[in-house]
């Protein structure tokens, strides 16, 4: 007798833990229907909900039962009725021909559509393309191949489960996997406390807005035209917070689409319609285009005196030079060139110029790790942890959170400033590295937007903790809590630390032909306002 208990289900068991917590969290955001699956999936024979889950994880809708074998369900016919009789799955959809396509193999094909095909051999994509032109209309499945033995199930629950899904994780690029991953450990989550109250929309009307930004982006996605697209999208808006900035982001990738297919004075008007990163610099680049310098040059200026970030003002102070220049205006002054501490080597050639350089300059006593971006961001997630992940309203909802969902939005400092003050406080009365070693060992492993493990392991943070100053951490860490998006990326590839002496240094690596990064060049300068050893090693290949 199958049992929910017995391990082989574990799937089915998590799958009904999401259940109840949706039941508990959001079911005043669900209709009758899914309220209804809710009541109903319990109910069903173990087998047919085995069956249910394993279909709903599995790629695609439709699916041929001779392909189906999972040992626990046994016979999959049996274990299929009680849903076909609720209509959760049929066995009888239309295919289109694409989609019979992905069902049969090659040899298939060529079996019942061999009259259609020309002779000699062909690749399953020449047949596909082939045949295409000649079978345009849907059929079941036993209309298209009359003869072959098959019976096919389709999943016909599908939507209602994804925007399940949807409710649970609070986006659509999670999935049931998780269960799986966190149950056999491969994941381990920080467990945020969640209130009955906690969720990721607060109304039916957020999902719904969520789904309808989500199709319009798949529709463009798939080619759709982008006047059809805003056709679609019509006059949305939504005072979600977490909506609102996917529904800009989408403006701005219609208008990026229409900037490179040449139509100008559209995507100028679509670029002032949204308020998205990046907007702004995409306008002056159209003005440009269009030889409107003056009014390009007026916007430029309106950037730099208020920028969203520094890239923004980075660019914004590029165009300006070169607007005024064309203009024939007097040069603006010019920011702070960047200085280097230059480093050239030649090197034998290696399949990785980062490696070669760190192993070139390593010493017994002064290690050189390929850290990139991560030991900067790791010690911050270590100092931060408690701020990073408290339990503030909307930023967690379900136990599978890698971080809090608003870690991006221009308030996620500001929620919790009292919080990060008392974690960078640490860093002047030093028990910093004492908070630092503790978090390292408590939560060695556990899921987190800053923290890789893999690359921050015991003795690299003790190295760490000797040689960097904690005024350099507090430097580090305040910029990137002023921009964590942009500043988490572009710091140095290369630290080298001298342990005995309680000092280091941060190298950048540039290959043959490479060149420094905009994102590279405002670390840098950054790192040499504030006095921070870092050089640029530019590398040749000896032979």
């Amino acid at each position: 007798m199958l049992s929910l208990d017995a391990p082989e289900l574990y799937y089915l068991a998590n799958f009904r833990k999401a259940l109840a917590w949706l039941d508990t969290h959001h079911r005043e955001l669900m209709d009758g229907a899914e309220r209804a699956f809710l009541a109903d999936f319990p109910q069903l024979p173990l087998p047919a909900q085995a069956l249910l889950v394993r279909l709903v994880m599995r790629k695609g809708v439709h699916f041929r039962v001779s392909k189906l074998r999972y040992a626990e369900i046994g016979d999959i016919p049996t274990a299929a009725a009680p849903l076909l009789e609720l209509g959760w799955l049929i066995d009888c959809a239309a295919l289109s021909f694409d989609e019979l396509g992905a069902l049969l193999l090659k040899d298939e094909l060529a079996a019942h559509f061999a009259n259609d095909l020309p002779r000699g051999p062909l690749k399953k994509s020449a047949v596909l393309d082939h045949l295409r032109e000649l079978h345009s209309e849907p059929r079941s499945l036993t209309d298209w191949c009359p003869q072959l033995d098959e019976r096919l199930l389709s999943l016909a629950i599908g939507p209602l489960c994804d925007r399940l899904r949807l409710m649970f994780f609070g986006n659509l690029a999670q999935d049931w996997s998780e269960f799986v991953l966190a149950d056999l450990g491969i994941f381990r989550y920080e467990q945020v406390p969640i209130t009955p109250g906690s969720r990721g929309f607060r109304s039916r009307q957020d999902v719904d807005d969520y789904l309808h930004l989500r199709t319009c982006r798949d529709a463009f996605e798939a080619g759709l035209a982008v006047t059809e697209v805003l056709q679609h999208l019509g006059d949305f808006s939504s005072d979600s917070p977490h909506i609102g900035e996917r529904h800009q982001r989408l403006l701005l990738q219609l208008a990026q689409h229409l900037e490179r297919a040449g139509e100008l004075d559209s995507a100028l008007a679509l670029y002032r319609d949204t308020r998205a990163v990046g907007s702004r610099q995409r306008q002056i680049r159209v003005l440009e285009r269009l030889g409107q310098d003056a009014e390009a040059l007026a916007l430029a200026e309106q950037v730099i005196a208020a920028p969203h970030n520094a890239e923004e003002a980075q660019l914004a102070e590029r165009a300006r030079t070169r607007l005024r220049k064309r203009l024939g205006l007097p040069a603006a002054a010019k920011a702070a060139k960047l200085i280097e501490d230059r480093l050239d080597l030649r090197l034998p050639r290696a399949a990785s110029v980062e490696l070669a350089v760190a192993m070139h300059l390593a010493e017994p006593d002064a290690p050189v790790y390929y850290v990139e971006n991560t030991l900067i961001c790791g010690l911050f997630g270590l100092l931060c942890w408690k701020a990073i992940f408290a339990p503030l309203p909307g930023a967690f909802f379900h136990p599978f959170h890698t971080g809090p969902v608003d870690l991006h939005r221009a308030d996620f400092h500001a929620r919790r400033s009292e919080l990060f003050a008392a974690c960078m406080a640490r860093l002047e009365d030093g028990s910093y590295i004492e908070a630092m070693r503790r978090t390292h060992s408590e939560k060695f492993g556990i899921q987190s937007p800053f923290v890789f493990w893999e690359l921050l392991d015991a003795e690299r943070l003790e190295q760490a903790l000797v040689c960097l100053p904690p005024e350099h951490l507090a430097a580090w860490f305040r910029r990137l809590l002023g921009d964590i998006r942009e500043n988490r990326a572009g710091m140095p590839d290369l630290i080298q630390f001298w342990p005995s002496e309680a000092r280091y240094r941060m190298i950048e690596v540039k290959g043959p032909g490479d060149r420094l990064q905009d994102n590279q060049k405002r670390w840098l300068t950054f790192c040499a306002e504030h006095g921070m050893p870092v050089s640029v090693c530019y590398v040749e290949w000896a032979e």
